[in-house]
Parts: C-alpha cells; sequence; structure tokens
C-alpha cells in the first residue's frame, strides 16, 4: 500500500512557486487521477487537491469489472491509478479541501483548508459523492461484508444468495434486476410504497424469486463475521419481523459533494453537477466529472474516462477560446 500523506519535497515546492496552473484538479478518486495524467501528457501545468487520494475506491472490498483487472481489490487499484500519477511527477495536495472557488474571468481562485490561494486557467470538479445510508445498527459494521450499496458493482458476489434490497424508486428496482441473474433470493423491503418508474415494476411483476414488503421500515442488520440477516418493522401490523439473508443491497440516492460549488455552477435538485457532453459547466472552463455529476451510473470505469474528456476538452479550450494569459 502507498502512503498517501507522504508529500515529496518536489510536490510542496511547486504549489509554492507555480504562479497559475493550467489545469487544476479538485478530488482524488479515479476521475480526478486520470484527467491529471491526461493534462499531463497534453502538456499542461497541471496538479491535484484532494481530499483523499483514491476516494471511494478505499471503501470497495472487490472490483471485478474494471477492464484489465479481473478482480482486484479496491486499496490495491487505487494504488495502481497512484503509481501511474506519480511517476509523471504530478503534484498532490493530499488531505486539503478546498473550500471555494471563485470565478475571475476567465480564471478561476480556489481557497484551501491549509490557507492556500491557488490561481488556475481551468479546473475539474471530481470530489465524488457518497451513496446515501439507512442509518441502522449494523450498517456499517457489516459494510463489504454483505451490505453494498452498488449492484452493478457487487451482484456476482451473490450467486446463489438471498439478498435484501433497501430502497423504492428506480434505482432500487433496477438493482433487483441486476440481481435476478446470479441471486438465489430477492426481498425488497421499502418503508412506504414503490416509487420507480411502471416500466421497471412490469419487469419485477415477472421475477419469481423476488418477495416485496411495502410500508416495512428496516431496523438493524445482523450477523458475526458477516451479515445473516437484517430486521424491520411491518408498518402496517405493528410486529417486528426478521429475515435470515446474505447481503444487503442499500439503494437510496447518492449524496454529491457539491456544496462548496453549489452557487456557482448549474445543478440538479438532487446536488448534481450539470454538465455538457464534454464535462463542461455552466461556467465556462470549469468542469466537473464523476460522482459529482448528473452522470447516472456511478462506475470506476465510467469516471476515469470522464477525468480524461474532462482533460482533453480543458486543453481545447485553453487553445481555442482561453481569453487570459
Amino acid at each position: 500500500m502507498f502512503d498517501f500523506n507522504v508529500e515529496k519535497p518536489s510536490e510542496s515546492t511547486r504549489f509554492d512557486t507555480v504562479e497559475k496552473w493550467d489545469f487544476l484538479v479538485i478530488g482524488g478518486g479515479p476521475a480526478g487521477l486520470n484527467a491529471a495524467l491526461y493534462a499531463k501528457r497534453k502538456g499542461l501545468e497541471a496538479a491535484i487537491v484532494a481530499d483523499e487520494v483514491g476516494g471511494q475506491l478505499h471503501n470497495t472490498t472487490d472490483v471485478d469489472n474494471y477492464l484489465g483487472f479481473s478482480l482486484i481489490e479496491g486499496p490495491k487499484l487505487s494504488d495502481a491509478f497512484f503509481e501511474h500519477v506519480t511517476k509523471l511527477e504530478i503534484p498532490i495536495l493530499n488531505n486539503v479541501k478546498v473550500k471555494t472557488i471563485v470565478h475571475r474571468n476567465p480564471d478561476f481562485i480556489i481557497t484551501t483548508s491549509d490557507g492556500r490561494s491557488i490561481a488556475t486557467r481551468t479546473a475539474l470538479i471530481a470530489t465524488g459523492g457518497t451513496p446515501k445510508k439507512l442509518g441502522i445498527p449494523g450498517e456499517d459494521t457489516f459494510a463489504n461484508k454483505g451490505v453494498t450499496y452498488c449492484a452493478t458493482c457487487d451482484a456476482p458476489f451473490f450467486k446463489d444468495k438471498h439478498v435484501v434490497v433497501a430502497g423504492g424508486g428506480n434505482s432500487a428496482a433496477e438493482g433487483v434486476l441486476d440481481l435476478v441473474p446470479w441471486a438465489k433470493k430477492i426481498t425488497v423491503v421499502h418503508r412506504s410504497q414503490w416509487r420507480a418508474d411502471q416500466v421497471l415494476l412490469d419487469k419485477l411483476d415477472k421475477v419469481d424469486k423476488l418477495t416485496v414488503h411495502l410500508e416495512s421500515q428496516l431496523l438493524s442488520v445482523e450477523g458475526e463475521e458477516r451479515m445473516t440477516g437484517v430486521t424491520y418493522r411491518d408498518k402496517v401490523n405493528d410486529t417486528i419481523e426478521s429475515l435470515e439473508a446474505d447481503g444487503l443491497l442499500v439503494e437510496i440516492g447518492n449524496v454529491p459533494k457539491s456544496d462548496f460549488v453549489k452557487d456557482l455552477v448549474d445543478t440538479n435538485d438532487r446536488g448534481e453537477i450539470i454538465v455538457s457532453n464534454n464535462q463542461m459547466t455552466s461556467v465556462p472552463g470549469l468542469y466537473a466529472a464523476g460522482d459529482v455529476t448528473t452522470q447516472p451510473d456511478k462506475q470506476i470505469i465510467i469516471s476515469a474516462g470522464e477525468g480524461a474528456k474532462a482533460a482533453l476538452s480543458a486543453n481545447q479550450y485553453l487553445n481555442h477560446e482561453y481569453k487570459g494569459e
């Protein structure tokens, strides 16, 4: 494992001596790291400011859907990304948060939690997001030990298992459909009524292995080394019920880390940053990529690709549209 907290001398002096960056990446996940790599290869003066290098990869046990790696632990994939970036000598400020971004047309001034004021011609917001949690006992204890927040990522790990799905919207319904080829049994537990689109509900009606408990609220996740089941309250009958289960898929939404730019860029009603097809936000020269955007599929490979696209777009912008010095 790499020590992401070790700051090389060249990194600290670069942030002290560069008057204005060409491309500043905010965020150290797959989108941000890949963006910095592509920007550097285009000859841009690029750097990264990250709250945590690796992002959500550090909370991911196994990854088996990233091209080139049939099965790899999330932290090890993060190490591979980090090693590639450091070989290009891209300066990184780690464990540092960006507090504000000010648009001084055409440039940007970024202030950080360690008291820096950084000028850049273009910037990328790649701060990611976090899955909404149920906030019940056992949820954190059995995270990656049965509890998951991504059906696309983890469905194959539940082959011939019983999985409980928490949620009643489109993402929960789609999660059920992702589990169908793998799980032996699927049980939905949702505190109210379905909110998913009818076309998805019609598909669920055809799933024989699916049981649905509406008007039911999950109370706890049970287990020892791994989760073994859940308890829930049947609100109609006012009873406490238990279910034996091997997994819990929580699909109740995602919280983007976009608060620090909510008054600067356009967002949707969930706080996700709206971007064009080249990853530019509503502010020229300011880009966003990965889980912080409206892109619906929160996947490592998609985030990395969006980071590359943002860097290439920023290079085009600097070459043809940028009006500053």
